[in-house]
């Protein structure tokens, strides 16, 4: 560990104040990503969580080292880890293409209770070190994940279509390109007044039709009404 932070490991006035602000930087600099990106849990809502589970461990140990009580330390910082998966599931919706959304930002909700708890803990290094990170994965690996993605040789397509005949020219256009269906789940589409029905495929590409390729032949079917990569 290091020694510049031992002064601050008590519970005294000054380690307080800047376990809290540790709190709020932390917690800030993770839901400013999320702002950015206009997801659900942004800026003010990470700082939060983060102040919260911070201010929960402090108490913790206050009650511990200052008050004298008799107690286990740990048990609410643990309410707090359990707790987060509440707030977390807030976040995350299914959409009627059966897209799943919110996981990153519910991810980082939870991430950053951890990061209140380190630092009201006095583990700075741990907080300064997991935020450092945390970013990284946001900011870097993203990218690295979009490209993985596009190069992935599995997709799903969701496709609402006017007819049972627009269904068997999909089928026939995968069967020339000699792309491999996996899956098919045909359902209604709704919140609509045309009622289109819609189908989600799932497919094997190969080297010689990617998914763009495929994405704009299928938009220029007749009878297409909708096509889209999930």
């Amino acid at each position: 560990m290091l020694s510049i932070f031992d002064s601050l490991r008590d519970i005294t006035l000054l380690s307080v104040f800047v376990r809290m602000v540790l709190a709020v930087v932390c917690g800030g600099i993770v839901g400013l990503e999320r702002e950015i990106k206009r997801r659900p849990a942004g800026f003010r809502t990470h700082i939060l969580i983060c102040l919260g589970a911070a201010m929960t461990t402090m108490t913790s140990q206050y009650l511990y080292l200052v008050m004298g009580l008799y107690t286990d330390i740990a048990r609410l910082g643990a309410q707090v880890v359990a707790g987060i998966g509440f707030i977390g599931a807030g976040t995350i919706i299914v959409t009627r293409r059966q897209r799943v959304k919110g996981l990153t930002t519910a991810a980082g909700l939870w991430a950053s209770a951890i990061i209140g708890l380190a630092a009201g803990a006095g583990f700075f290094e741990g907080a300064i070190l997991t935020t450092v990170l945390l970013m990284m994965a946001e900011l870097v690996f993203s990218k690295l994940e979009y490209r993985m993605r596009r190069t992935a040789p599995e997709v799903n397509f969701y496709i609402e279509y006017v007819n049972r005949s627009c269904l068997d020219q999909v089928l026939q256009f995968f069967q020339q390109e000699k792309l491999k269906v996996l899956n098919i789940e045909i359902t209604r589409s709704t919140g609509n007044d045309t009622h289109n029905a819609c189908a989600i495929f799932s497919l094997m590409l190969n080297k010689h039709c990617t998914a763009e390729q495929a994405l704009g032949q299928l938009s220029r079917m007749e009878g297409i009404v909708l096509v889209e990569e999930l």
